[in-house]
């Protein structure tokens, strides 16, 4: 492939003010009114860390009553914290992490773009899920939630007596802004790619953002119409879901894992993208099937919105439809796998060092493997009907989404912090916490794959006491992991003022994004980026 000019980014002899994004305006003002993609990146890692730290606290209670078999909160007051900690997580956290703060960051400076294709929307965007934010605090203030994050009715819709009406605001809400940022990130990718810059030679984490902004904005809807029919049901008594006259639930099952198991893939395929970007560069090798790659990414983006019946095994759904739907989810796991083996062969004869951002990229693969493996058994008929609502499920779901989004979360933000703030962090301490935060989550929820082959069921505030000893090295690891998290967040706000500078390419990868300052000019490039001949490694 040979080199190429990349961008009209005005005329080639154009450069732009040397002040970074960062000193582009002071003062709240210009940070909450800005159009520009970068600092709308920061916007939501703020607001991303303070929700991640409301859902950490109520995972910490959950912990805690659990250190005692017959139970240290009041079964009300645990309903309550495993629901929020849901909601928060789920809907608040582990959608929008990386689409909304590394794909706002990097996409427009990863296609050789000024911004994204509507930066107002952009903002905007960001302050729908700010007012969904504030929906959660009042749902909080107002006594919780105790429906569980999946809102099942005829309880949420008739019975509960909790703040419901709060929380369905709350995910109605953010639906809006997930669906408005998956629109503007697929108009972007079409309309304002630099000349040159073929679908072929995009980055694979633009393909992912890609993938993710697809299923967003066909899949977020039908949540939203959910949580719709759901309000009116309890507001006017539409019995739309109400079996006593006439509706039916499992209808909003369907609804909600229409929406809701695509979504899984709305959390790990940006996570994917940020490891297909990070193990070439410390492998010091090309992509291994870059092709192979962006085509699984669609793959799964498309098969995703096949299996939502496997979430029905246990319900009135037929038996023939739970067998399509077992096979399909057997299926989807292919083009997972596709990722994992070429990222190994990525490896395969590179030269590969062992810094912080691969060490969670290494991470990222080991408790997704684990976590992947484990969907098989949920996927199988049988198998499934005994795991069901156990703590089986809980683990497997952890250690895809906990294990997996927030280590390519980390992965990603270590890899390109430097580039996002013009600082380094501190290596040894990142290296650390990389293998706490393994160390840690093999200790909380390893141990819960145990206890749900034993049969404890999850949403319970008591259990058997045999089952003691597991729960109590569950909530030890989970202390760990604690720890594993707030490390990053103290040494990268330290490197803020403290840190060393960073220069335009600390780790010699490839993109255009590091081919610009650190951290970038307002506008991105200083002068209009060059594609490399060697794009993909």
């Amino acid at each position: 492939m040979s080199n190429a000019t990349a961008t009209d980014l005005g005329s080639a002899e154009r450069v732009y003010s040397a002040d970074n994004y960062l000193h582009a305006g002071y003062g709240l003002r210009s940070w909450l009114l800005t159009m520009d993609h970068k600092r709308v990146a920061w916007l939501y890692l703020v607001s991303l860390t303070v929700l991640f730290a409301v859902g950490a606290i109520s995972a910490a209670l959950i912990r805690f009553d659990l250190l005692s078999p017959s139970g240290l909160l009041d079964a009300s007051a645990y309903n309550r914290a495993f629901t929020v900690h849901g909601i928060v997580m789920v809907f608040f956290f582990l959608v929008p992490s990386i689409p909304t703060t590394f794909g706002n960051f990097l996409l427009p400076l990863m296609i050789g773009a000024r911004d994204v294709a509507f930066p107002r929307i952009n903002l905007f965007s960001w302050y729908l899920y700010s007012i969904g934010g504030i929906f959660v605090l009042a749902a909080l203030l107002s006594g919780g939630v105790d429906t569980g994050w999946t809102f099942y009715t005829p309880y949420s819709s008739v019975y509960s007596n909790s703040a419901v009406v709060f929380a369905v605001l709350a995910v109605f809400t953010v639906g809006f802004s997930s669906i408005l940022t998956g629109l503007n990130f697929m108009v972007t990718v079409h309309k304002l790619r630099a000349p040159g810059l073929t679908w072929f030679r995009l980055p694979l984490f633009v393909w992912a953002i890609y993938g993710t902004s697809f299923v967003q904005v066909l899949g977020t809807p039908v949540l939203g119409l959910a949580m719709l029919l759901l309000f009116l049901d309890r507001f006017l008594g539409l019995a739309v879901f109400n079996p006593e006259l006439g509706g039916d639930p499992v209808l909003f099952q369907h609804l909600f894992w229409f929406y809701s198991h695509p979504a899984v893939y709305i959390m790990i395929l940006p996570s994917m993208g940020v490891m297909s970007m990070v193990i070439p560069a410390y492998a010091h090798n090309r992509i291994f099937g870059y092709k192979f790659i962006a085509m699984s990414t669609l793959a799964i983006a498309f098969i995703g919105f096949l299996v939502w019946g496997h979430h029905l095994f246990v319900t009135s759904q037929s038996v023939y439809a739970g067998i399509a739907f077992s096979l399909l989810s057997f299926l989807v796991s292919v083009p997972s796998a596709v990722k994992v083996f070429n990222w190994t062969a990525t490896l395969y004869k590179g030269q590969v060092t062992y810094e912080a951002p691969m060490l969670y990229a290494f991470t990222f693969i080991g408790l997704f493997l684990i976590g992947g493996l484990t969907g098989l058994f949920l996927a199988t008929l049988s198998a499934d009907i005994q795991l069901h609502a156990t703590y089986f499920v809980i683990a497997h779901f952890h250690y895809i989404m906990v294990g997996g989004a927030v280590s390519g979360f980390l992965a990603a933000a270590h890899f390109w912090w430097p580039k996002m703030t013009g600082r380094m962090y501190p290596e040894i301490w990142a290296r650390f916490a990389a293998v706490l935060l393994f160390v840690g989550f093999n200790i909380t929820f390893f141990p819960q794959f145990m206890l749900g082959l034993a049969g404890m069921p999850r949403r319970y505030a008591t259990y058997p006491v045999e089952f003691q000893p597991l729960n109590i090295l569950s909530s030890a690891g989970a202390v760990v992991l604690g720890v594993g998290y707030l490390l990053p967040l103290a040494y990268l706000v330290w490197s803020l003022r403290y840190g060393p500078k960073a220069p335009e390419n600390p780790w010699a990868a490839k993109g255009f994004e590091w081919q610009t300052s650190s951290p970038p000019p307002l506008h991105n490039f200083y002068r209009r980026p060059v594609l490399e001949a060697d794009v993909h490694g």
